[in-house]
């Protein structure tokens, strides 16, 4: 049996949710639909009444109607409207959620999705998906779709934007169930290799790349994540839930962004979660002589005067200076001193990033020495292990000597890999 489970408001959304569930059905699928609506009386039937998603919250609707406090309500029915998804999931009632909405119906459905594992289909057409979409996706494969109008009635906009959307579920649903049959999706590694997180940025794919061709090699899977803000936060979360056997976190720029106020910031977590769950890590400190913004005439007036460079339409970036890599380098230090997982870092003493790299326009061996120092004198006296290479970050050799040690440190030969 093939479930898509629709999320929403039945009151105020009720004739668009029920020409969904037709389509739905058409198309050979089965329907849980979960009323997440309030105050107007619901407008088609769900097999999950709005009662019972405020009882799964924990209060009554009753009470939320009481209140009349639409914010609180919103919060509620999305607490609910997530154990209920979860439930169903868990029952095997669940092959795709799709959920339509504007502000509040996407904050309610989003929260649901982001609940159920990664690999689990999910579909969000929003009239807020034009905009930034970060708060509703977070690190979650949310598929998000801009429903172009506002989602008020069946017309010759609407009618093929929602169908395209539940086709899309139709699709997912299915593929999703055959494959569960096989290998269940959602779950990480259930391909027999461990699985390896890393962390890459343009300015250091060819060292990235040697050193996960090398761990494929070793026999592990590895996944690379982006250092874009989102692509970082993504790698923490993962980490946290304990779904790797190592983390090669060679590249660090959203460190820099962080602490200087560029725009692909992770936030004030990155380079913590791993050390939390004591997971093997191998860090570097690729791209950390840089800072991102976005466009030239985006840059803030005290930076236009520093070492700046284009690097795309999109991104512009300006090199760090001297004191703010000794601030970097204390940051690292500071995050990896109470790692209870084993720990080295790999310093390439030529050069950061295709940028910082000898005769490059930040080429900055000072800078980059008060980077190294700040973090050794930070580092002195843990357990952490700092180990030079007289390479640059994107030289093979150093990809695949990062790889190498992370792999001792997983298997247990460390000491083997420090002499």
């Amino acid at each position: 049996m093939t479930n898509v489970v629709l999320v929403g408001c039945l009151d105020t959304k009720g004739v668009e949710y029920g020409w969904l569930r037709e389509r739905l059905e058409r198309a050979g699928v089965d329907v849980v639909m979960v009323d997440t609506g309030v105050m107007g009386e619901p407008r088609v039937p769900a097999e999950v009444p709005r009662e019972a998603v405020a009882r799964a919250a924990g209060t009554e609707l009753s009470e939320l109607r009481a209140a009349g406090d639409r914010g609180a309500a919103v919060t509620a029915m999305a607490r609910g409207a997530e154990a209920v998804v979860l439930r169903l999931h868990a029952e095997g009632r669940l092959q795709a959620v799709l959920a339509i909405g504007g502000s509040g119906g996407t904050s309610i459905a989003t929260r649901a999705m982001r609940a159920l594992p990664l690999g689990v289909p999910k579909l969000m057409v929003s009239s807020m998906a034009s905009g930034d979409v970060s708060v509703y996706v977070g690190s979650c494969d949310i598929t998000m779709m801009y429903s172009v109008v506002d989602i008020a009635g069946i017309n010759t906009v609407s009618a093929p934007v929602l169908a395209n959307a539940a086709d899309a579920a139709v699709g997912m649903a299915k593929g999703f169930a055959e494959a569960s049959r096989e290998v269940r999706p959602g779950q990480l590694g259930s391909g027999g290799r461990p699985l390896i997180a890393a962390s890459m940025a343009g300015v250091t794919t060819e060292g990235v790349d040697a050193a996960r061709e090398r761990l494929t090699e070793l026999g592990y899977e590895v996944l690379v994540f982006h250092v874009s803000g989102t692509g970082g936060r993504t790698l923490e979360s993962l980490a946290g839930q304990g779904v790797f056997a190592g983390v090669l976190d060679l590249t660090l720029s959203e460190l820099a962004d962080e602490l200087c106020g560029g725009i692909l910031t992770a936030g004030p977590d990155r380079l913590t979660a791993a050390g939390r769950a004591g997971i093997p890590q191998v860090v570097s400190l690729g791209a950390l002589d840089m800072v991102k913004f976005g466009p030239p005439e985006t840059l803030p007036e005290q930076a236009r005067y520093r070492r700046v460079r284009v690097h795309n339409p999109s991104i512009t970036v300006i090199r760090t200076t001297e004191a703010e890599c000794a601030d970097l380098g204390r940051l690292v230090a500071d995050k990896l001193r109470g790692a209870a997982g084993p720990t080295a870092v790999c310093v390439p003493l030529r050069g950061l990033s295709t940028l910082g790299a000898p005769e490059g326009p930040y080429h900055d061996p000072a800078a980059d020495r008060a980077l190294f120092t700040a973090l050794r004198e930070g580092l002195r006296g843990s357990g952490t292990r700092v180990f030079d290479y007289d390479t640059h970050i994107n030289d093979p050799d150093f990809g695949r000597a990062a790889a190498d040690r992370l792999h001792a440190l997983i298997t247990g030969r460390a000491d083997r890999a420090a002499a």
